[in-house]
């Protein structure tokens, strides 16, 4: 959890997600990806990596991966995840919070996304596919999904 990992072709990267969100950014022509798994919306000031919180976690992939030689116009992502883990409604959904600052935070830096799988009551695995850029999403009873 709040953690961003980078792997090239052939490279898969994996995580499991309840109420975060996993944000996979691939460039397609380097064959080169990063999956990020994106706790909390904000950091309201409180500590932790870069990586935990959506307004942090976007500029730092996007940062990671172009000092590998990626163009951020030609990036596309791909997210999973946020799902109401404590039933519905209540203040303590933190899933759906997390989604819109995912989606705010890669509109305000210009990635384009092309695939999610948000929301619902089960958590998620998911796998990025370094070769293809595809994300694997599997929920428990419900066959795996391709993003």
């Amino acid at each position: 959890m709040g953690q961003v990992k980078l792997a090239a072709a052939p490279a898969r990267l994996n995580a499991v997600l309840g109420s975060c969100v996993g944000v996979a950014l691939y460039h397609p022509r380097a064959r080169i990806g990063a999956l990020g798994h994106v706790v909390l919306p904000r950091s309201g000031g409180t500590g932790g990596g870069p990586a935990k919180f959506a307004e942090s976690a976007i500029p730092y992939m996007l940062a990671q991966l172009e000092q590998r030689g990626a163009s951020r116009t030609a990036l596309v992502a791909r997210i999973a995840g946020g799902a109401c883990m404590f039933g519905t409604g209540g203040p303590l959904q933190i899933g759906d919070q997390n989604v819109a600052a995912v989606l705010a935070a890669l509109k305000a830096s210009g990635v384009r996304v092309v695939a999610q799988d948000t929301g619902g009551t089960k958590g998620r695995r998911v796998s990025l596919d370094c070769t293809n850029g595809e994300l694997t999403v599997e929920i428990v009873g419900c066959p795996p999904r391709i993003l």
